[in-house]
C-alpha cells in the first residue's frame, strides 16, 4: 500500500489496482486568505476509484474539482447526514455512510467511517481504509475526543494515522472566539497517534493556511512534533506529492 501526501489534508492511497483519494481539494479559500503552498488540479495525481471526504467545509470538499478531475458519476463517500447536501453540488452517485458502516471500494478495499469529532460542531467522520493486509485511518480535521481507545480496539492494528497537527484557532464571522484550536495541535496529534496503536504518524492540514485573526496556525509544528514523538511513535512528515510504502 502507497500513501502519497495532496495539499492540506488530502491523500491517495494506492493497493493493487485499486487507488482512492481522500478530501482532495485544489483550492483554499479566500475567506482564509487562499493558499500559501502551491495547490494542484487532482488529475495531477492520477486516476481514482472512490474519493473519501470526511465532511464539507470547503478546505476539504471540492466537488467542483471532483468533478473536473474524475467526472460527475465517480463514487464519493460522505458521512449520510450531509449526503443530501454533497449530491445538490452536481456529484451524481454520492454515497451517505453511518459511523461504524463499512464500504467495500474494489474487492481488495474497504472504507469504514468511524467516529470524529469537528472543532465547530459539524458533522465529520474519520476513515478507516483497509487494503493489501494494511490499515490507514485519516482523520480529517478532528479535535481531541475519547474515541481513540475504541477506534484502536476495534480497528487496529492500524499502520498509519494521517492526523491534523495545526491546532487551528479561528475567529469567525458571527462566532465569539474561544481561543481554542479547533484541530489537533502537533502534540494532541502524536498522543492521538500513540493511543491509537499507529506505526507511523503521517501529519496533514498544516502550512497552507496561516490569516489571522480568522485562522492561525500554531507555530514551529514540525520541532514540536519531533519533540513529542521521541521514542513514542515514527513520524512520516512528507510533503505534497510525497509518498510513503507501507
Amino acid at each position: 500500500m502507497n500513501i502519497q501526501r495532496l495539499p492540506w489534508a488530502g491523500i491517495r492511497i494506492t493497493a493493487g489496482n485499486t487507488a482512492i483519494v481522500v478530501d482532495p481539494i485544489t483550492r483554499i479559500p479566500e475567506k482564509f486568505g487562499g493558499s500559501r503552498e502551491p495547490m494542484f488540479p487532482l488529475e495531477h495525481f492520477g486516476n481514482t476509484d472512490a474519493v473519501l471526504v470526511t465532511h464539507l467545509h470547503d478546505d476539504h470538499f471540492d466537488p467542483a474539482a471532483i468533478i473536473a478531475a474524475y467526472g460527475a458519476s465517480i463514487p464519493v463517500y460522505v458521512p449520510a447526514e450531509v449526503a443530501h447536501t454533497a449530491r445538490s453540488s452536481g456529484l451524481k452517485r454520492v454515497i451517505g455512510v453511518t459511523v461504524g458502516s463499512s464500504c467495500e471500494i474494489a474487492a481488495d478495499m474497504t472504507a469504514t467511517a468511524v467516529p470524529s469529532v469537528d472543532g465547530i460542531g459539524d458533522i465529520q467522520v474519520a476513515w478507516i481504509i483497509k487494503s493489501d493486509g494494511h490499515t490507514v485511518i485519516h482523520c480529517g480535521d478532528t479535535l481531541w475526543h475519547g474515541y481513540w481507545w475504541t477506534i484502536a480496539q476495534t480497528y487496529g492494528p492500524i499502520d498509519a494515522a494521517c492526523l491534523p497537527v495545526n491546532g487551528a484557532v479561528l475567529e469567525l464571522p458571527g462566532k465569539t472566539p474561544s481561543a481554542q484550536p479547533i484541530c489537533l495541535t502537533p502534540e494532541q496529534a502524536v498522543s492521538a497517534a500513540v493511543v491509537l496503536g499507529a506505526r507511523t504518524l503521517v501529519p496533514i492540514h498544516y502550512g497552507a493556511i496561516h490569516y489571522p485573526p480568522v485562522y492561525k496556525e500554531t507555530p514551529d509544528i514540525g520541532n514540536r512534533i519531533a519533540t513529542a514523538s521521541n521514542g513514542k511513535v515514527k513520524v512520516s512528515m512528507i510533503q505534497a506529492l510525497e509518498t510513503i510504502t507501507l
